[in-house]
């Protein structure tokens, strides 16, 4: 009886284990895949963080980083209609962005249909105001690794050099 209760015991820890190492690859996939290289490239610049972070006060609040993100769709739409199309969108960013708004390289590592096509969640073949604004949350979110100051980036989130780890 002890010999079965060890083996299922086995067993059950064995599936456990291999259940938690398949989610473990699957998250470190979609953190791996979730954004283009040149669009992440472009994003963590210390120029794009002087844009996005309008209150001078040298980190990015949820609320600075949604404001930058809803202008930035804004200048995309250029029709107004409230969605950008995927066909179209990698080939005309740079010409709508201003280098107010962005700088050249965030502008070209947007200018990707693999990104339209990630952000474009549905398939539909335009990216919705709500598509783009999710997306970016996701972005902002994969960045915000500080346990003490959660929903800002430092320069450390921005530029991936330990924010998680900042005391």
């Amino acid at each position: 009886m002890t010999t079965l209760i060890s083996q299922a015991r086995a067993v059950a820890l064995t599936a456990s284990m291999i259940t938690l190492a398949y989610s473990l690859g699957a998250v470190a996939d979609d953190v791996a895949s979730f954004a283009t290289g040149g669009y992440a490239a472009g994003l963590r610049t210390k120029e794009m963080m002087n844009i996005i972070d309008t209150d001078g006060d040298g980190t990015i609040s949820r609320a600075e980083w949604d404001a930058y993100q809803d202008k930035v769709f804004q200048s995309l739409d250029t029709h107004k209609r409230g969605r950008l199309n995927v066909a179209i969108f990698a080939s005309r960013t740079d010409l709508r962005l201003g280098s107010s708004l962005a700088t050249g390289g965030y502008a070209d590592g947007l200018r990707s249909a693999e990104l339209a096509h990630k952000i474009d969640a549905d398939g539909d073949g335009w990216i919705s105001h709500e598509e783009w604004m999710i997306y970016q949350g996701k972005i902002f979110d994969l960045m915000n690794t500080s346990t003490t100051h959660k929903d800002q980036l430092g320069t450390e989130e921005m530029f991936a050099t330990g924010g998680a780890n900042r005391p």
